[in-house]
């Protein structure tokens, strides 16, 4: 795949101290003045800011030309989730398939019952050494607040804390 070449200069686009744009698009609004999504080796713009380590998830609807990026959330909470509509994405699109991926340290898929399963994870800011932060994603039609659940969960983020500690 060819990327199409940037253009020679970056757009005005305030990002955080100590953080330069590396990749952007154009948000597609009809009605309103072109709007831009960013990312720097830090953080995703929405245009709020949003670590790298605090996106949970970012798919691409080819056929809609439509980036959909949820956030991690509190247990119990909704994430936020932004439909961004882009033009000419393929540069953002690879940095935050990058950048995401980069942001996490340990992901196991565990078995907890039947064909249903959590996902044990440990994030952190791309490219440094900071504390992990854990995280479990429950499959449909598991209680968290069951015993017999929280006890698988319990023993698979103790065995991997202990992993990473090695």
């Amino acid at each position: 795949m060819r990327w199409a070449p940037l253009p020679s200069r970056r757009p005005p686009f305030p990002v955080g101290p100590g953080e330069r744009l590396l990749a952007w698009a154009e948000v597609r609004r009809p009605g309103d003045g072109p709007a831009l999504v960013g990312g720097t080796r830090d953080a995703l713009y929405l245009p709020a800011r949003v670590p790298w380590e605090q996106v949970a998830s970012a798919d691409w609807d080819q056929e809609e030309s439509t980036l959909r990026v949820v956030e991690v959330a509190r247990f119990g909470t909704s994430s936020p989730v932004h439909e961004l509509p882009l033009d000419d994405a393929g540069r953002l699109l690879q940095l935050v398939r990058e950048r995401v991926t980069a942001s996490i340290a340990v992901q196991r898929h565990v078995p907890v019952a039947g064909r249903r399963s959590v996902r044990i994870l440990a994030r952190r800011a791309p490219g440094t050494r900071g504390e992990l932060a854990w995280f479990v994603e429950y499959d449909d039609g598991l209680d968290p607040a069951d015993p017999r659940v929280d006890a698988v969960v319990q023993d698979a983020l103790a065995a991997a804390r202990a992993d990473v500690e090695v």
